[in-house]
């Protein structure tokens, strides 16, 4: 007995010491269709935000879906680049942060910076996610081979397009997994409700055409990068701009790589320490680093790499960040 007592005084202290949680995980709400008729006052009266749904690249990574961020403006997610996960995270984001325009189906507009899958992959979920439950047909803007895509997207989903179409489910609009397709060249491709977009030529190596874009609002100018070495025409879209969504990888690690990799990486992307020289030209307020490639770096080194030239205001966005 004075063996068990001590061995119940030490398990308390233990449970104590290591501030052990017993509570129990409430439940989850269940899956929920949204509807709606469009974006509510409070919506409409909001500022404009950003939230960054995939801060990732091509290699695999737990916490960092592929490429893409939204822009909330009056009630409507405007995304650039669908990057494997990212559709997730547009769910996540809209019950953590309470945005409505979030919901798969309430999207409006996708635009794309260039045709690489780490920036792609989920096009597909985007579009057919709830597509017979859409009020309208999504948007999609980008470079030439979009409709080459959407087409070949098409393809791949006929089955389960007929199935739903032909069979008992109660489907309003058989046409509305339709994309509405636009592919653009360099200038301005979305105006409408205060916000303008424009795309504009980023130096992304061989791959042609890659695009960034300048989204001006009535209360913001944001400009995304897209993948691109350091660029002049980027330098003149960026100057002065409330937020700069930049990619970057790592010198450090860089450096490491073989030959090719280095010659390749150096042609398509932008060193930290590049970027931190591009900034202090660009001025822009808030300077905010996604699609890092880090080769085994700690993340804070391309950071430290940014700032070592550069003394603005310089953040590394995770994923489901807002601005």
């Amino acid at each position: 007995m004075k063996y068990a007592a001590c061995a119940s005084v030490i398990l308390t202290v233990l449970l104590a010491g290591c501030h052990v949680n017993l509570t129990v995980d409430t439940p989850r709400d269940s899956a929920v269709i949204e509807t709606r008729e469009g974006p509510s006052a409070e919506e409409l009266a909001a500022t404009t935000r950003v939230v960054v749904l995939g801060t990732g690249t091509p290699i695999p990574d737990r916490y960092r879906a592929g490429s893409s961020i939204a822009v909330i403006h009056r009630g409507e997610a405007y995304l650039f680049d669908v990057g494997p996960g990212s559709v997730q995270n547009a769910i996540r984001a809209r019950y953590k942060h309470d945005i409505p325009s979030l919901y798969p189906s309430q999207i409006c507009c996708v635009f794309f910076t260039h045709m690489h899958s780490d920036h792609t992959l989920d096009y597909p979920e985007l579009a057919f996610k709830l597509w017979w439950r859409r009020s309208r047909p999504l948007q999609a803007f980008g470079p030439a081979g979009l409709r080459q895509m959407t087409d070949a997207m098409n393809a791949m989903m006929a089955t389960d397009t007929r199935l739903r179409t032909t069979g008992a489910q109660p489907v309003a609009d058989p046409e509305m997994y339709q994309v509405n397709v636009t592919e653009i060249s360099a200038g301005v491709v979305f105006q409408r409700d205060g916000i303008r977009i424009e795309a504009f030529d980023v130096n992304h190596g061989t791959i042609k055409p890659a695009f960034g874009y300048r989204i001006t609002t009535d209360d913001r100018t944001i400009v995304i990068s897209g993948d691109t070495a350091y660029s002049e025409e980027l330098i003149d879209k960026a100057r002065g701009a409330d937020l700069l969504f930049h990619e970057v990888i790592s010198d450090t690690g860089l450096a490491r790589n073989a030959p090719q990799w280095r010659d390749y990486h150096r042609q398509a992307h932008t060193p930290g320490n590049e970027l931190g020289r591009l900034a202090n030209i660009v001025r822009p307020k808030k300077l905010v680093l996604y699609h890092g490639l880090f080769y085994g770096e700690p993340e804070q080194g391309v950071v430290d790499e940014v700032r070592a030239v550069y003394d603005g205001d310089v953040v590394l966005a995770d994923d489901l960040d807002t601005f």
